[in-house]
């Protein structure tokens, strides 16, 4: 693409900052979740907890309910919990085999979100709205009560964080997945918690959150840069943004380590 081509015009503050902002909030929860998942080796947690919650969604919009109404919310709440209540009992019975669970937990809800949709004219135009997101169109009323429902569960965290279990980690997760698929969408909610993780893995936990968090959000605003200057959609142009950031992030730390060798 030429530089004549770029649409310079819509680097514009007051369209960019409100996603930048839902993205920060993500990034909030989604980062230290994302350390947890990686240190337990349930990679595709995640994935599968957010299937289930997009479930919920569709289920609720396949009874004729407000996509946008609490009604679906609290459906998507629901699914997520009761999934995530369920994989947290397997991983008690059947821990040898929780990644083939989690993953099929994934594919069935998957399949069965595809089956309430069959009969819809707009069925994979929701489901690809549910997967890749509609974060520029956040509004300032959702990143309000997200921040009200990121900040409980953060508080609840930090302070129950020695006692919590692996039943009240498996809720917080389901909540906060549920929060966030609806704001940015499946491949955004994996790649929040996985990538900025994955940069930050040989570091302390401590020392290596706050270290994601940057490189999340660096890679959220570059994604949306991006996204305006060459009208590419935005949520999968943060999601190549954080694979670049977090893979640029290790090879830092890798180049550091080898000169502290030499």
């Amino acid at each position: 693409m030429t530089p004549a081509a770029l649409n310079f015009a819509a680097l514009d503050p007051s369209l960019l900052l409100p996603p930048l902002v839902a993205g920060l909030l993500v990034l909030a929860t989604h980062v230290p979740l994302g350390q947890r998942v990686l240190a337990r080796g349930i990679i595709f947690l995640d994935l599968a907890v957010a299937q289930i919650a997009v479930l919920g969604v569709i289920a609720a919009h396949a009874m004729g309910w407000d996509t946008q109404g609490w009604q679906t919310q609290l459906a998507a709440a629901v699914a997520a919990v009761g999934g995530a209540a369920l994989l947290a009992g397997c991983e008690k019975r059947w821990p040898d085999i929780q990644e083939a669970l989690i993953g099929s937990s994934y594919i069935v809800a998957a399949s069965l979100a595809v089956l309430l949709l069959a009969g819809n004219p707009h069925g994979g135009e929701q489901l690809g709205e549910l997967l890749t997101g509609q974060i520029l169109w956040v509004s300032t009323r959702q990143i309000l009560q997200i921040a009200v429902l990121y900040a409980m569960l953060l508080a609840f965290w930090w302070i129950r964080s020695t006692r919590l279990g692996s039943l009240g980690f498996y809720l917080i997760f389901a909540l906060a997945i549920t929060a966030s698929v609806q704001l940015v969408g499946v491949y955004l909610v994996f790649a929040s918690l996985i990538l900025p993780a994955l940069a930050v893995r040989r570091l302390p936990v401590r020392a290596g959150l706050p270290v994601a968090w940057m490189l999340g959000a660096l890679a959220y605003a570059a994604g949306l840069a991006a996204s305006a200057l060459f009208d590419w959609p935005a949520g999968p142009a943060i999601v190549i943004s954080l694979a670049m950031t977090a893979l640029l992030g290790g090879n830092l730390r890798r180049v550091a380590a080898i000169g502290r060798q030499s």
